[in-house]
């Protein structure tokens, strides 16, 4: 990890060399705050507003014709979106189609790959994921008539904070029937070897996918190049698409001529659609597991956000986070917050491959501590037990706010602001 002053002015500095420092005027910025929540909601950028209102002016001049319109067509635009992000993800132009919520993806794409038979019967998760998916992967497996207590294996964490990718690989075995893992732990930011573990499911002829949500808009991936069958993932995080913005789901194209599990007319061949037949001809590409008509409202402002992206390069977002990530780590030890009084713990790898966009934070009075950090004017989030996450944003953070966010973390045990609070969650963490 690289070697950080504890001053401000070595954070005035960074600022000063940040090559990106310039993507933060694009963003609606939250008056006198300091927001580190960008890994569950992104700020609001002039581009997706421009988006979205020029998607509300082709409704307002057009009407219905907007489907067709000459200039950016309705009826194309979740292909056409998805083109835009495949480069992100590192697929192919037709690998990837905006389309539906994250967990409506999984369950298509889990249906349509997950099939239980003879001895291959069990999906094989992790019990680190988000709980959404858990709760979807056990509908699938009742859904196919079996026992979800039987036949969903949840790889176990070590520590309650990580997962071994060697622990994974072990579990592939011949009653395996399908893999489905995040990308990015949503508590410790732990990046898994997305590489190694679909080099190591497809030796075994082991469908795997993977929930990208966590990490698109973060890091690149090499989705197409590393083989993974099949990926879902939520525009509103690090892609700033807005909230309850349309998700994105990505299919390997050796796996174009299956059909969808959920057919819908919105997944048929583009020209025949409106033939009206009873008879679903799918569309080529990822397109054919769209289900139902584009919620085009929610999909626009993705649109300018992936125009800043295009612009700003990936591989440069993922340096900067990096740097960003480390500078807070790097703080949180030099002020020696790991020691008494202070009891942090840094709950994320300190190793760059094997760490996403935020760092984890943790501390027995987590919660009261994300109150009083929220009294300050810092945005975090909890996750219980213990966890304060902080996510500084490449596009809008700046190294000067990581700074005050860690000497806030300082002052609010030296001064015993957290005992205010009652160490519990709010409704919404």
């Amino acid at each position: 990890m690289p070697l950080f002053s504890v001053d401000r002015e070595h954070a005035l500095e960074l600022d000063q060399r940040d090559p990106l420092a310039r993507f933060r005027r694009r963003f609606y910025l939250l008056p006198e705050k300091i927001y580190m929540d960008g890994n569950s909601l992104g700020l609001l950028s002039r581009d997706a507003e421009d988006s979205l209102m020029k998607l509300l002016t082709q409704w307002k001049g057009l009407g219905i014709d907007g489907w067709m319109a000459e200039e950016n067509p309705w009826f194309s635009y979740p292909e056409e979106l998805g083109r835009m992000q495949a480069p992100l993800v590192g697929a192919e132009p037709d690998e990837v189609v905006v389309t539906a919520s994250t967990t409506v993806n999984l369950h298509t794409l889990v249906g349509t790959f997950y099939r239980p038979e003879g001895r291959r019967t069990r999906i094989l998760g992790d019990e680190l994921n988000f709980p959404s998916d858990i709760y979807a992967l056990k509908s699938q497996i009742r859904l196919k008539g079996l026992d979800p207590e039987e036949n969903l294996l949840l790889a176990k964490s070590r520590d309650g904070r990580f997962l071994w990718e060697e622990d994974i690989i072990k579990a592939m075995d011949d009653t395996t029937a399908l893999i489905l893992l995040p990308s990015v732990l949503y508590r410790s930011g732990q990046l898994l070897d997305m590489e190694g573990l679909s080099r190591e499911a497809g030796r075994r002829n082991i469908p795997i996918g993977f929930d990208c949500s966590h990490s698109v808009g973060a890091l690149p991936h090499r989705l197409h190049e590393w083989g993974v069958d099949f990926a879902f993932w939520c525009n509103y995080k690090y892609m700033n698409s807005g909230p309850g913005g349309t998700a994105s789901l990505y299919v390997h194209k050796k796996h174009f001529s299956q059909e969808p599990a959920l057919a819908g007319w919105w997944g048929c061949r583009k020209d025949r659609q409106f033939d009206m037949s009873l008879r679903f001809e799918k569309a080529a590409g990822a397109g054919g597991w769209q289900i139902g008509t584009p919620q085009l409202l929610s999909a626009a402002p993705l649109e300018g956000s992936l125009r800043i992206f295009q612009e700003a390069g990936i591989e440069r977002l993922r340096e900067k986070s990096l740097n960003l990530t480390s500078y807070l780590m790097s703080l949180v030890q030099e002020l020696k917050l790991t020691e008494p009084p202070y009891n942090y713990r840094l709950g994320t790898p300190m190793e760059e491959s094997r760490r996403g966009g935020h760092v984890a934070v943790e501390h027995r009075d987590a919660a009261r501590i994300s109150r009083a950090l929220k009294a300050r004017g810092i945005i975090p989030d909890f996750r219980p037990p213990n966890v304060v996450r902080l996510a500084p944003m490449a596009l809008y953070t700046t190294y000067l706010e990581v700074w005050q966010v860690v000497r806030s973390l300082q002052e609010i045990i030296d001064k015993g602001e957290h005992q205010k609070y009652a160490n519990v969650r709010d409704t919404i963490a």
